[in-house]
This record gives C-alpha cells, structure tokens and sequence, in this order.
C-alpha cells in the first residue's frame, strides 16, 4: 500500500517538474516548446512529432520540421502558444529566438511557478488523505490493529511530507531560475 501511495506521490511530483520545464526562464531550453501542439494532416500532435527541436544557442531554439509543408503551421502554433515567442521560418527550418525577460514578466512566471507547485501539493496531499482513509478503513474492518494503523499513519505522514519538501525545493529552485538576470 505504501509503494502505491508513493508511486502515486511521484507521479504528481513528476508533473509539476514537468510543469516548471516549460516555463520561460529567459534561456533556451527544448522544453519549453514540447508543450506545444501543431495541427498536422487534422490531428493535434506535440511539435516534437513533426520536427526535431535543437537549441544552437542560449538564445535561440530552432525547429527542423520533417516536412516542409508543416512549417506554417509549426510557426502558428508557436506563434499562438502564449510563450512570447516570435518565430522565423526559412524553408523547413524555424528559428525561434528567446527574448530577455522583463523584470514584470519574471515576476509572473514566478506566480505561475508558485501555481504549479500549489497544485503539486494538493495532488500530493490528496494521496495522502486517499491512503489515511485506506488505514482507517483497514483498522475498522478489522485487517489491521491500531499499533499497525499508528504506524502506516506516521509512514503516510513522513512520505507525504518527503513530497511536499521536494515540490519547495524545486520551485525554490526554479524561482531563483526565473528571477536570476
């Protein structure tokens, strides 16, 4: 019960990580445009389906699109991502260049930043609270005794709070990321 409760835990934490990846730090990442989807042939895909994204520069990404009648699209779709981002198409290669981030704006992503790890916290805290339920109906249907239950509560506790810590270090983290010039 214990390792399902934690793999449960992880699996939150893993997505608010991949939440904070996505975020604008003012550099270049790869990550930042997997978040991204492109209408291809009538299908939403993620861009990384239709092209290959590369990082030549600390401020520059680029995307070498398979197919060049993709490219519009791919343009559009990063274009229209809400990221801020201008891109310039030159046959099947897009170049998307990384502003500098205003100080305005790394004060916003730091409270979007703050968002994704409240969220990760709830996730996490709502494990907890499905395994404490768990416990207590184990103990009242007899499958357990109150020492055992005692026990698994604490171990829910400790693994919660475990989570907990690396979601505030991890946004400490991408804070100090962000708000760095």
């Amino acid at each position: 019960m214990i390792s399902e409760l934690e793999r449960r835990m992880s699996s939150a934490f893993d997505v608010v990580h991949k939440d904070f990846s996505g975020l604008r730090t003012g550099r270049a990442s790869s990550s930042l445009l997997e978040s991204i989807v492109v209408e291809s042939y009538g299908n939403r895909v993620p861009i990384n389906q239709v092209g290959n994204i590369n990082v030549p520069e600390s401020q520059l990404l680029t995307v070498q699109v398979w197919d060049e009648s993709m490219a519009p699209a791919v343009e559009k779709a990063i274009r229209e991502s809400g990221l801020g981002l201008n891109p310039a198409t030159a046959g099947n290669l897009i170049r998307v260049p990384i502003p500098e981030l205003s100080e305005e704006r790394r004060h916003e992503l730091a409270k979007v930043a703050s968002k994704y790890a409240e969220q990760g916290r709830i996730a996490i805290r709502n494990v907890r609270r499905d395994g404490m339920e768990q416990i207590k109906s184990m103990e009242k249907d007899s499958e357990i005794s109150k020492d055992e239950a005692h026990r698994l509560h604490e171990e829910v506790q400790k693994l919660t709070d475990q989570f907990i810590k690396k979601v505030d270090d991890a946004l400490s983290s991408k804070e100090q990321d962000i708000l760095k010039v």
